[in-house]
């Protein structure tokens, strides 16, 4: 079999997976958030927290408690992280050091999961598991609560209510990522992932020596890391590892991890807003970019353009010959276009045009289909920012799912959708003029200098301002200016937003509903679909096509 038809194949097989899974899986999640009842261990965890779940939350409350408990847990990462030195199953590690430590609580509490360390070499079992891999469950809990809490904006009317955000954290965590992720750790188990709490060992090499390896409880929280688009690697190898991902079988399921959540929580939303159409017509839009995407991707791979390349046959460097061309871009476009970050191969070994896809995709907001709840939250503003743009070519107020864009929304979705690049222009652009920051750059003198060097700058902070996670290779980031800027990058990449998501949900929460007339826009239509995907695409090429222009576009046309 040729290794395009592989690919293919591989490709066939992953939207037949996520087609089974949309509609028993978006049905469930929305029953899940719309249920009147709490479980007795939803009950107890309650209790412990003091929360009342009950208690309906207006956009202020909601926020503030999205803020204090990550705040918390950024605090208690950070801890963990500092006293590691001193605790039982630390593998004889040190503590992280407080620049480290800050950097990896804020991407991990973020939805991040950036890794300036190497996990096996610095981290012990106690902060994998109670630390790093907790935070792979709340954190996307947490966006999953946010995206609900916007749906019921659209519903609720004159209320300003958007339900209750303990409630919410609690049952995405308890009725969906945790039933999931047991039975998606035992298909690792099974596939050959390991799952212990050993020491280091010695292990033999082929070619003669030895080397160190660890073990660890990484099934357990390589599925949450795919299943919450997380994407931080328990080796430093991340998902090319063998531990972590074994063979082709494993690598596609990981991917069916990424995306099956934010794919299904389109049928959430169709569901919860009383109209399947509405969220078919989401579903449309992230599936038209996502394969697109990563049409484009294997494209560009399977050409290996370039005279190395093509001489070495095929654009194999950097990538794991179990996965080969078309499992590797599958799989890494899957976690651009999602906020996972997780890697099964070196991203900065794709071919030049292979490397501004991956980039382009973060910097489309995450949205095709995004991460757990960010994904549609993302698109849903995007989604009113497109009915805006309609009603001015009409002359009509814009109405989206009954409720009138005003001055105040679109203000709010402005703001949504230039907090990112904001960020991350901001800080390359700094990071270019300052000797320091440029002396992190591992290639020749030559190269570092120029595109590719940029493009490794530009890669980190994209990555780390949209909460992806995922990085070019070639960039040492733990230094005391990448370990600061990516960790504020993360923080107000993930926050900032959800302030303006919230505050637009209350509002939405506060009209009354507008009657639908037969000059209404007809959002549930594939012309709106692709409005929606002209109005995405066009956004993020007028913001990012001069820094794109100075990296990939300039190495691959040089």
């Amino acid at each position: 079999m040729s290794p395009v038809l592989a690919g293919v194949l591989q490709l066939i097989a992953l939207i037949a997976a996520l087609a089974l899974a949309y509609r028993p899986l978006g049905d469930y999640m929305a029953a899940v958030y719309s249920s009147p009842r709490h479980l007795r261990i939803e009950k107890v965890i309650y209790r412990c927290i003091g929360a009342h779940a009950d208690a309906q939350m207006r956009w202020p409350a909601y926020l503030r408690a999205v803020l204090a408990f990550s705040a918390v847990g950024v605090l208690l990462l950070y801890l963990l992280q500092r006293v590691q030195g001193g605790m039982p199953l630390s593998l004889g590690f040190a503590s992280i050091s407080p620049d480290q430590a800050f950097n990896t609580a804020a991407s991990f509490v973020a939805n991040t999961n950036w890794q300036s360390y190497s996990g096996e070499q610095a981290m012990g079992h106690v902060v994998q598991t109670a630390g790093l891999a907790v935070q792979n469950f709340v954190s996307a809990a947490t966006g999953m609560a946010v995206a609900i809490a916007l749906v019921r904006g659209f519903l609720r009317s004159r209320t300003g209510d958007l339900g209750n955000f303990w409630a919410d954290l609690v049952r995405g965590t308890v009725r969906v990522l945790v039933p999931i992720a047991v039975i998606g750790a035992v298909v690792l188990v099974a596939c050959g992932a390991i799952q212990n709490f050993s020491g280091i060992h010695e292990v033999g090499q082929f070619m003669g020596g030895s080397q160190q390896t660890n073990g660890g409880a990484v099934a357990s929280q390589e599925v949450i890391k795919e299943l919450g688009t997380n994407g931080g690697g328990y080796f430093n190898g991340n998902s090319a590892h063998p531990f972590e991902n074994p063979d082709a079988f494993t690598n596609l399921f990981e991917v069916f991890l990424i995306l099956v959540i934010p794919f299904a929580l389109t049928r959430t939303f169709g569901k919860l807003v009383g109209n399947v159409k509405q969220g078919y017509a989401v579903l449309a839009t992230m599936g038209i970019i996502w394969l697109g995407f990563t049409a484009l991707m294997m494209w560009t791979e399977f050409a290996h353009g370039g005279p190395a390349l093509e001489a070495a046959g095929a654009a194999m460097e950097g990538k794991e010959t179990r996965f080969g061309i078309g499992g590797s871009s599958i799989f890494s476009v899957a976690t651009t276009l999602t906020s996972t970050g997780a890697v099964d191969s070196f991203h900065s070994s794709f071919t030049a045009f292979g490397g501004g896809i991956q980039l382009l995709g973060m910097m489309l907001g995450e949205v095709a289909p995004g991460g757990v709840g960010s994904g549609l939250y993302g698109m849903l503003v995007m989604a009113i920012i497109a009915v805006f743009i309609a009603g001015l070519m009409v002359g009509r107020t814009p109405e989206y799912l009954g409720k009138k864009i005003g001055t105040r929304e679109i203000k709010l979705a402005a703001c949504y959708i230039l907090i990112t690049p904001t960020l991350v222009l901001g800080f390359t652009a700094a990071s270019m003029v300052l000797p320091d920051a440029l002396g992190s750059m591992l290639n020749t003198k030559a190269l570092g200098a120029g595109s590719h060097g940029f493009s490794e700058v530009l890669y980190a902070f994209t990555s780390g301002a949209n909460n992806n996670g995922s990085a070019f290779g070639g960039l040492n980031a733990n230094t005391p200016w990448y370990n600061t800027t990516i960790g504020l990058a993360m923080l107000l990449g993930r926050f900032l937003p959800m302030v303006f998501v919230l505050a637009l949900a209350g509002s939405l929460a506060e009209q009354k509903p507008v009657p639908e007339t037969a000059g209404t826009l007809r959002t549930e239509k594939p012309l709106f679909a692709g409005l929606l995907v002209g109005t995405i695409l066009i956004i993020t090429g007028l913001t990012y096509f001069p820094a794109l222009a100075l990296g990939p576009l300039a190495e691959g046309l040089s």
